[in-house]
């Protein structure tokens, strides 16, 4: 299924079961509420619906096939929304190789200094920072691009949603934790970014601004994903393709990733981990940066397209 979190016509939020071939949406809240009014609370938000575990997704599952019409609408009478709207924890990880050798030529040459080597311990364990969940927009939000920068940049990400807690999890069982997988865009300022590097406490304001971290379209259940480790996935601005590759080039696996997370610390449902961005993935790798009104379109197989234009209302201050 491809669960998405959205607005109604009459502003209310719900949460729905996408059908994109037909361009219809079944709100799974008001389905719930029609078919099932006792077990509702379900199905009040996708957070509810995750945490309740294989139960809510079983339920989510048999409203989804019997697609009861008095809940279905169109696409286009909804505004989707981040399908979290408010993750339980943000972390994003740097874990494809070629991006961050491609990411340390650029820094050297706009810096004008000489990049450390790649640490040895890099390639032994999943490295990764604590993003800001409080600022989380999704698919058509316009980004609103900080006035403190003049490098705007984006970054494709696949990422996956927490479904089961765990701690201390092996990579074997690692998978079974997760409840679906989405699109990040981990948009960056970074002049920002360049600026904070030397302080050596990982992404700041580089990172932290409103509207900068977006998810969606939806999420997209781990049985519709075969195989999370090979999908193709590239970045479009303006309709102009800029860059892509494939899951299967990170060099720790979302199974390593979340064993490692989890040693001595437990993870929650609704917790969302990127892989970083896929090498050609962002503009810093190619020397091309965002100019304002620029539509970003990431898109993801077996996902789906996440489409975001960015806007500087402080443009004329910062000519």
């Amino acid at each position: 299924m491809k669960l998405a979190t959205f607005l109604r016509a009459d502003g209310s939020q719900a949460i729905g079961s996408v059908n994109p071939q037909s361009n219809e949406v079944l709100d799974l809240t008001l389905a719930c509420q029609l078919d099932t009014p006792q077990q509702s609370a379900v199905m009040q938000s996708m957070l509810s619906l995750i945490q309740s575990g294989a139960h809510g997704l079983e339920m989510a599952h048999e409203h989804h096939v019997k697609w009861n019409p008095r809940a279905v609408g169109p696409l286009s009478g909804i505004r989707l929304l981040s399908p979290l709207p408010r993750p339980e924890q943000i972390r994003d990880c740097l874990v494809f190789e070629q991006h961050l050798l491609n990411a340390m030529k650029t820094w050297e040459r706009l810096t004008q200094k000489p990049s450390l080597p790649i640490s040895p311990l890099w390639y032994q364990r999943p490295t990764y920072y604590k993003g800001n969940r409080f600022s989380v927009v999704g698919h058509e939000c316009e980004v609103q691009w900080p006035p403190y920068s003049d490098m705007m940049d984006f970054e494709l990400e696949l990422a996956c949603v927490i479904g089961q807690t765990g701690k201390n999890i092996s990579e074997s069982d690692g998978l079974r934790h997760i409840f679906g997988f989405t699109i990040f865009n981990d948009f960056s300022a970074r002049d920002t970014q360049m600026d904070e590097r030397p302080l050596g406490m990982g992404p700041m304001k580089g990172k932290d601004f409103d509207t900068g971290n977006v998810l969606g379209p939806w999420i997209v259940t781990t049985d519709e994903i075969k195989d999370p480790q090979n999908l193709n996935m590239q970045v479009r601005v303006n309709g102009e393709r800029w860059g892509g590759g494939n899951s299967k080039d990170m060099h720790h696996s979302f199974a390593k990733i979340l064993s490692f997370i989890s040693t001595s610390e437990t993870l929650h449902p609704g917790e969302v981990i990127a892989s970083g961005t896929v090498p050609t993935g962002c503009g810093l790798e190619l020397g091309r940066f965002l100019k304002p009104n620029d539509v970003v379109e990431l898109e993801i197989e077996g996902i789906g397209v996440l489409r975001n234009k960015i806007v500087r209302p402080h443009q004329e201050e910062k000519a």
